[in-house]
């Protein structure tokens, strides 16, 4: 006796397989592409390597106290027993470059987390809300922008006393407009595909609308967002601590690191500064080349979707 298959269940499965299939081979493809993009590669490396000195350096690669004063062996240049030098009063540069590291990583993130999410919020609500609510919310993001955003970092970090947890306020505050206008423009456009206006067709609730449709669609953006605006707060953080208004003495901040290095950069004793800059250097050209990476690899339009 045979038994005949539900032409409908056939179907899906045969679709569900294509799908499967397409979606193995896009995914081999892509990973191909990104294995010969050598500027993605060589930055991943980069990023990962400091991020490994940052984590693991103070407990297996050089476990010197950072703090640690050595006033008769100040000044010292680089050397084996101290691989870049000391500063004027001993503290080992190594030790400090791993514990700047560890630091700017550490606010970077905080920044990108706590400005994605308030400023996320924000654009979304401005979006769905409309009216009155989205022309005040739109003007307070634009009176924010209005200021250079290192100008305003430094009122709010002198306004609230200086520091590195001021400090990453300020420039969490300076990144919220950004986050907010991009996803309030994202979750705009979102609104008007077609899916949103079919599941408004059949009743969906106005929650399960966003957090089913609205939400998971922005994510991407959002990613992009937070990548681009990574190295932008350790820059601003090391612009901070070099003007004396972020990380405190004696915290090893690079900013604050580059300051203390330049009264001694005439009289040779170049590596104090020297060390710290060209670390805040390349991480900062690692992020904005891994961001722009970002930008082509998460965005339906860049040239990682064109496989």
């Amino acid at each position: 006796m045979t038994i005949e298959r539900d032409p409908v269940a056939a179907a899906r499965e045969i679709v569900a397989s294509t799908l499967a299939d397409d979606f193995a081979e896009l995914s081999r493809a892509a990973g191909k592409r990104l294995l010969r993009d050598w500027e993605l590669s060589i930055s991943l490396a980069v990023l990962l390597a400091i991020l490994i000195l940052a984590i693991f350096g103070p407990w297996l690669f050089w476990t010197l106290d950072p703090l640690k004063v050595d006033t008769a062996g100040g000044l010292q240049p680089p050397s084996a027993e101290h691989p870049m030098g000391t500063d004027s009063i001993g503290r080992d540069i190594f030790a400090r470059f791993n514990a700047g590291a560890g630091i700017s990583f550490a606010v970077g993130a905080a920044v990108v987390v706590v400005g994605g999410l308030v400023g996320g919020f924000i654009g979304i609500v401005a979006a769905l809300s409309r009216g009155l609510t989205d022309i005040v919310l739109m003007r307070l993001m634009d009176a924010i922008l209005a200021f250079p955003p290192l100008v305003l970092a430094m009122a709010v970090t002198v306004g609230l006393g200086l520091g590195l947890v001021t400090a990453g306020i300020g420039i969490a505050l300076t990144s919220v407009p950004y986050y907010a206008r991009l996803l309030r423009s994202d979750v705009i456009r979102i609104r008007s595909l077609q899916f949103i206006e079919a599941a408004n067709a059949i009743g969906a609730s106005r929650t399960r609308i966003i957090l089913r449709h609205v939400v998971p669609h922005t994510v991407s953006t959002l990613l992009i967002q937070a990548a681009a605006l990574f190295g932008y707060s350790i820059l601003t953080l090391a612009a901070l601590g070099f003007v004396g208004l972020g990380a405190q003495i004696p915290t090893p901040e690079w900013g604050a690191m580059i300051t203390d290095g330049l009264q001694y950069a005439l009289t040779g004793q170049w590596w104090i500064g020297v060390f710290p800059g060209i670390g805040l250097l390349i991480l900062v050209a690692t992020t904005s080349i891994l961001a722009d990476k970002a930008r082509d690899i998460l965005d339906p339009r860049g040239k990682y979707a064109q496989l």
